[in-house]
């Protein structure tokens, strides 16, 4: 899997994370504000199940698989993994292209 680090995108747990417009929104509503999501991750207060619903509506190419599956295959790959594709994802809400 290639990922366009120009795009934004990510990988963790072998899934490919972008976060389009459409993809934050759905987060947004599932999360409340992503500045609010940033300052939490900022203070070192994310929840690991924000984490895994953010990465969960960035994901590409997640047919096939359940929520439930994908959050398992995040914990699976760790916090060391998951960890610079959160960075990615929070400097992109942040900073946007």
């Amino acid at each position: 899997m290639t990922v366009n680090a120009m795009r934004g995108e990510a990988q963790v747990a072998g899934y490919k994370l972008r976060p389009s417009f459409t993809a934050l929104v759905a987060a947004e509503e599932e999360l409340g504000p992503l500045f609010a999501l940033v300052e939490r991750a900022a203070a070192g207060q994310l929840k690991l199940s924000e984490m895994t619903a953010l990465f969960w509506h960035c994901a590409q190419g997640h047919t096939g698989i359940n929520r439930a599956e994908f959050s398992d295959a995040v914990a699976e790959a760790g916090l060391a993994a998951a960890t610079p594709a959160l960075k990615i994802l929070l400097g992109q809400i942040l900073n946007g292209q």
